[in-house]
């Protein structure tokens, strides 16, 4: 992913957080909200629509659940799981 590609979806995702706030109980977006915090190796899928993380995984793992989610939630929500 270059660097422009990186820059519109991390603004993509903040306008996201600030004008969608679910409350619990609400409708969420379809696909979900799924974002990837990487730390090293490590990394965090996190749904901002389930307001759920899986905690520290391989990234690679963490990056396959954030896509599978996404999948997942194209047209119904189902909750974030951990790996």
């Amino acid at each position: 992913m270059d660097i422009v590609t990186e820059v519109a979806a991390c603004t993509r995702a903040a306008a996201h957080r600030r004008d969608h706030d679910h409350g619990l109980g609400t409708n969420a977006c379809h696909p979900h909200m799924v974002e990837v915090v990487h730390l090293g190796h490590r990394a965090v899928c996190v749904c901002h629509d389930c307001r759920l993380d899986t905690g520290f995984l391989p990234r690679r793992e963490a990056e396959a659940l954030a896509a599978a989610h996404r999948d997942l939630t194209r047209d119904v929500s189902v909750t974030l799981r951990s790996a």
